[in-house]
């Protein structure tokens, strides 16, 4: 990181990239379990959940490539052992042990409310000291929103369904 760069991020450094390696492993954690659940549907409106799941997942994948560069700007080294996703998430991996659709649309839209916190936090950590942080953490939490208003969509959806049914 430049010089004059290190000195405008008006925060302690190390916990922001803790911070981000946190979000770093939420991301990827995220990546999987949407990547999973995508694999694993059963139910009515698979073909439409499992289009929105990997849709997310491609994004999430998006997000720890933005994180991962913002920490090596940063200075710092990013998570390098899946192992360490366990220990830093903030939101933690719900295992898709049950495929029906409405259990994993329920388990991504927990996940996407926990992803919508942590970016929040991150923000109001860097907001008027770190710019470059809090923008990118501002459009990371705008696609969560996204996601968790897209799962909700699918969620109504279905009880449209079952209540004509």
């Amino acid at each position: 990181m430049g010089t004059l760069a290190r000195k405008l991020v008006g925060v302690d450094a190390e916990k922001l990239i803790e911070m981000l390696n946190k979000a770093l492993a939420d991301e990827w954690l995220a990546y999987y379990q949407y990547w999973t659940g995508a694999k694993v549907a059963a139910g009515p409106m698979r073909g439409a959940v499992t289009v929105e799941l990997e849709e997310h997942a491609a994004e999430e994948l998006m997000h720890a490539e933005m994180l991962v560069e913002r920490i090596l700007t940063l200075g710092g080294t990013p998570l390098l052992s899946p192992k360490d996703w366990f220990e830093m998430t903030n939101c933690g991996y719900e295992t898709p042990e049950d495929p029906y659709v409405g259990v994993l649309l329920e388990q991504n839209i927990e996940g996407e409310q926990c992803a919508i916190r942590a970016y929040k936090d991150l923000m109001d950590f860097t907001e008027g000291k770190d710019a470059v942080t809090y923008e990118l953490a501002l459009e990371i939490m705008t696609d969560e929103i996204e996601h968790e208003e897209d799962l909700q969509a699918l969620q109504e959806d279905m009880s449209l369904m079952k209540a004509r049914q």
